[in-house]
């Protein structure tokens, strides 16, 4: 049963029935025309919120309280205002039950009454003549119309209505007769899919197997050798009205239930074994089971439907060597099927083919709660809707939702069709292609599914968003099955926060941000990208203000210029660089590459930062900033982005999810850099590969040019921390646009501390590139 239906129960519970009909704001509105009452101009009669209503005494003023009845829900009090021969053809259940499964089926709202004219006829009778408007499930219905009121026979100091109202069907619809029905039929639109670049299938249409019973076929209570007593209760899960009758929900009583056993009937012993039994491995509760097999329509022969699971394909049945997860599907099938009256059928689902590997990226979708029908009104959601939860299905929900077909009609006594009064076509969802690439995405989570790391790739030409991967990850397809209690708790509790969508966040760059500051040295002048400054050692402070605080690096070389400098990846180096920019040209230019406000993309990312605070607050933090530590956080989508700018001249590329045909790229910051400044810096970042003492050298290819920069960000607690973790970072991409396939790819991994910090990335990035270069 929806939120609204069971509001509207409780409302009406305790709702006070009178003869009289009060209204609080309701949204009719009468038009005056030119009649013999000699109603003119616009009169709104109906009180504001809290207000009073006024007294109705005009005929034209009733009808207006009586429409207004339909959005109150006020049917006794409307049964009221009739005319006692009107009453006389109907009964007040009668009329009740009438008018609420049409106004209520057809989901009502928004009536609106115009009066054009009034007629007296002779001195006992007024007919008037209006304008109704209404929105319905279908669309809008609006009709003339006209309603006929008898003046009322009162007697001295006896209160009523002067008017009393002429009834008939004819006053709900013209062409509505008491003998007819009104039918809403819908057709379910399609929800879209979602594909890759290349059309395959990230989300849409797959098949489950459908885990039921076959009451006619279970085992008896004496069979079982157990008997629990256990009530059920009747639930009609699906309705359409139609007037007075039900068109589609099954009503079988369950005392014609013929052949059933005994425990299969409501308020009898039920099966315990086998029940609990397949209540166990389906993790559900024995209740919830029972309750289905209640249900009214339920008959010896029916299929009840349990639980939907993943289903056994034939491809996995026949493997030689079925894996863990297959060898889990084969025997939970083969425990169902060993318990009496249980079958497995195909049915439709929505399926995530990548499972793990995109469930951050494609999101789920779940059946709608209350609180999604009261937050989406009007939007086509029924309580059998679902909705998009996460990732592409929440972003893109309205256009993969498409629109239900609706058909609002009038039948005679012999099922015929009158007339359509609404219809709305049903139209299935769009169809989403992303530019991401299906066979990367489920590289790069193959290369990490049991780190805590996220990877993002892209087009560094164009864009285009080849990869967001995120893991640990958790399953979509678990929600479409309906996750249980054990699986959502174990996500919930697991350390490594399987939920948690890593590429969302912001993070500590460490020496990944290092090409960034020489950027932003170059443009300030703060660098000489040729000038030796110095060999400082392995440690350095400013000066003895510092402290015990010393700026570390692991290297030792000479000259000491900008290009070494990113090949041996010297802390000290870009240290001294930061204290030359000074904080304020620092935070100037980390604005003008978009630090501190969302960048702009399809999926809300986190906003890079420069500190915790508004500005930099000392030398050791402004030291610090420069190499990636500090306070400074990035998201590592932008930090990509900020690296296409080394690869584009200085215009820093928008990357974009939402697939183009042809590929145009849009620049984001324009300029960010001079030609010469990224010129200068790619040119460093080539060296880090290929020069054998370059931090990235494992990642060096003699058959595609690439530039890069690793970092090994340390998390502490405090300076004196010598416990911490550290964040292992490399982004890599092809400096040639003529590259058959070119990738910016950048990955970081946490807890690589005693796993060769940044150079597990890097070994970790070489598998997924050599696979992505190696296609045909």
């Amino acid at each position: 049963m929806s939120a609204r239906r069971r509001r509207r129960r409780k409302g009406r519970r305790s709702r006070r029935y009178g003869r009289r009909l009060l209204l609080a704001a309701v949204s009719v509105l009468v038009v005056a025309g030119i009649g013999v009452l000699g109603y003119l101009g616009v009169k709104k009669i109906l009180p504001a919120a809290g207000d009073k209503p006024a007294e109705p005494r005009t005929p034209g003023e009733l009808l207006v309280y009586y429409m207004a009845g339909i959005e109150t829900e006020s049917y006794e009090a409307m049964y009221g205002m009739l005319d006692e021969q009107s009453r006389g053809a109907i009964s007040p259940e009668a009329f009740v039950e009438r008018n609420r499964n049409i106004y209520e089926g057809i989901e009502a709202s928004g009536v609106q009454v115009e009066i054009t004219e009034t007629q007296e006829s002779g001195s006992q009778a007024v007919t008037v003549f209006y304008e109704t408007r209404m929105d319905t499930a279908a669309g809008e219905i609006s009709f003339s119309n006209k309603a006929v009121f008898l003046k009322n026979k009162l007697e001295k100091e006896e209160e009523g209505y002067p008017y009393v109202l002429v009834w008939d069907d004819g006053l709900i619809f013209p062409d509505l007769t008491a003998t007819d029905k009104v039918k809403v039929t819908r057709e379910e639109a399609a929800r879209g899919e979602i594909v890759d670049r290349n059309g395959k299938l990230l989300a849409g249409k797959g098949t489950g197997s459908s885990v039921g019973l076959v009451p006619g076929k279970m085992e008896s209570a004496a069979e079982a050798g157990d008997e629990v007593l256990s009530e059920g209760s009747a639930e009609v899960t699906e309705m359409t009205a139609d007037g007075t009758v039900n068109t589609e929900a099954q009503t079988e009583d369950t005392s014609e239930m013929e052949g059933l056993p005994e425990s299969a009937v409501e308020g009898d012993k039920k099966h315990s074994a086998s029940v609990e039994r397949l209540a166990a491995l389906l993790e559900v509760s024995p209740e919830s089971i029972e309750k289905k097999l209640a249900a009214k329509w339920v008959k010896a022969d029916s299929f009840v439907p349990i639980k939907t699971i993943q289903k056994l394909t034939e491809q996995e049945l026949m493997a030689e060597s079925p894996g863990e997860e297959v060898q889990r599907k084969i025997e939970l099938e083969e425990a169902l099927l060993d318990i009496p009256g249980v079958l497995i059928t195909d049915v439709e689902i929505r399926d995530y083919p990548l499972g793990r590997a995109a469930s951050h990226l494609t999101g789920y979708i779940q059946q709608v709660t209350a609180e999604d029908l009261e937050k989406h009104p009007g939007e086509g959601y029924r309580a059998n809707s679902v909705i998009g939860r996460s990732g592409m299905e929440l972003l893109y929900e309205k256009e993969l939702k498409g629109q239900d077909g609706c058909e609002i009609a009038i039948l005679n006594d012999a099922g015929q069709k009158k007339s359509v009064l609404a219809q709305v076509p049903k139209r299935d969802g769009q169809t989403i292609k992303l530019t991401i690439d299906a066979g990367l995405q489920k590289e790069l989570y193959a290369a990490y599914a049991e780190d805590k790391s996220c990877s993002v790739a892209m087009d560094p030409f164009t864009g285009e968003v080849l990869a967001l991967v995120s893991t640990p990850s958790f399953d979509s397809r678990d929600f479409v099955y309906g996750m249980s209690q054990t699986l959502w708790d174990s996500l919930n509790e697991d350390e490594r926060l399987p939920l948690y969508n890593r590429f969302r966040q912001k993070l500590s760059p460490g020496s990944s941000f290092k090409p960034v500051i020489a950027a932003i040295g170059l443009e300030t002048g703060a660098i000489d990208p040729d000038m030796d400054y110095g060999n400082e050692g392995l440690q350095w402070q400013k000066d003895a203000g510092w402290g015990n605080y010393y700026v570390t690096t692991l290297h030792a070389y000479e000259p000491v210029t900008l290009e070494n400098a990113l090949i041996y990846s010297d802390n000290i180096y870009f240290a001294k660089a930061a204290l030359r920019i000074g904080s304020d040209n620092l935070i100037e230019s980390l604005k003008q590459l978009g630090f501190g406000e969302p960048m702009p993309f399809e999926i809300s990312m986190a906003a890079s930062q420069y500190s915790n605070s508004e500005g930099i607050d000392s030398e050791i933090q402004l030291a610090d900033s420069g190499y990636g530590q500090g306070e400074v956080l990035v998201n590592p989508l932008h930090l990509a982005a900020l690296y296409t700018g080394f690869a584009n001249g200085g215009d820093i590329i928008r990357p974009y999810l939402l697939y183009k045909g042809e590929a145009e790229p849009e620049i984001w910051l324009e300029k960010a850099y001079t030609p010469d400044t990224a010129a200068l810096v790619e040119q460093g970042l080539v060296q880090v590969l290929r020069s054998p003492h370059g931090t990235g050298h494992e990642a060096y290819r003699e058959d595609i040019p690439l530039a890069g920069k690793t970092g090994t960000a340390e998390i502490k607690l405090s300076k004196e921390d010598t416990s911490g973790t550290e964040l292992g970072w490399f982004c890599v991409f092809t400096t040639q646009k003529d590259t058959a396939t070119p990738i910016l790819l950048l990955s970081m991994t946490e807890d690589v501390k005693g796993r060769g910090g940044s150079g597990y990335v890097v070994n970790k990035t070489n598998s997924v590139l050599d696979s992505y270069f190696s296609r045909d």
